[in-house]
């Protein structure tokens, strides 16, 4: 664990926030890479991702808040830490598509192509992020006596996220991140295999990554995820989300007329 990457006099580096810009630019890098190939229009491909980054951001943190509101509202220096802290995934993921669904509409973008370019960016972001998480120590595990559980010391981080120290904790930040690096080869080395349509990309992604968020919660210890009645908040979304994204997979299968491919390019 390594909160804080460097000091400069009175500004402090977070590591945190260095991997999740980096995780943003990589997506972002790849969803311009497979844009291309698929003769989609650069500018506004680019114009989305900076939009998906930026409601990714605020839903993230806007879930936070929701779910911990009492907090917020009973102590409202505690605002402050929205700032410092990466928010709930699933409130970002969900912000980022409604944003998105509402810009490739109103450009013309063929929708399904254009969440299939960013499905497997939004993947590699999310590698890059979870490995933010560990060096901050949130999204934190609970108390473990295997082998592979891993230590937090830095009293920073426990000020900072609540991360226990000196407790072995089942390192979730690497089971996600795992999990999500193994979805992306999935969605790459499928992608051009079997029965092609559009859209298959985008909700295999979603399918898988509900269904290993699902498991991955399972050995979460982080108290502030909030629950909906047994369930952990992304579990409940993620019991939503596998058979929308079933559904989906099987409607968009068998729809007859292709989507087009390519988009008048941007005068």
């Amino acid at each position: 664990m390594y909160p804080r990457l460097f000091e400069l006099g009175p500004i402090t580096v977070y590591t945190y926030g260095v991997l999740l810009a980096a995780a943003y630019l990589f997506g972002l890098k790849l969803a311009m890479v497979r844009a291309k190939a698929r003769q989609l229009d650069e500018a506004r491909v680019l114009d989305l991702g900076i939009y998906i980054i930026i409601s990714a951001l605020v839903g993230a943190k806007l879930l936070l808040l929701v779910l911990d509101f009492r907090t917020y509202v009973s102590n409202p220096r505690e605002l402050l830490t929205l700032v410092r802290v990466a928010g709930v995934f699933y409130g970002g993921l969900i912000l980022a598509v409604v944003v998105s669904l509402w810009y490739i509409r109103r450009v013309g973008l063929p929708l399904w192509t254009t969440c299939d370019v960013f499905a497997p960016g939004i993947a590699l972001g999310h590698v890059v992020g979870r490995l933010g998480c560990l060096f901050a120590g949130c999204c934190f595990g609970k108390p473990t006596d295997l082998p592979w559980g891993i230590t937090f010391t830095d009293p920073f981080a426990a000020s900072n996220t609540g991360t226990p120290l000196n407790v072995p904790l089942h390192p979730t930040q690497l089971y996600e991140a795992g999990a999500e690096a193994l979805i992306l080869l999935v969605l790459l080395a499928t992608e051009s295999r079997g029965r092609r349509y559009a859209g298959r990309t985008f909700w295999l992604y979603m399918l898988l990554y509900a269904i290993s968020r699902y498991i991955v919660e399972i050995y979460r210890g982080d108290p502030g995820r909030g629950t909906i009645g047994v369930f952990s908040t992304s579990q409940f979304i993620s019991l939503l989300l596998v058979p929308l994204a079933v559904v989906m997979l099987l409607y968009l299968r068998r729809t007859i007329s292709p989507e087009p491919r390519q988009v008048r390019k941007a005068a």
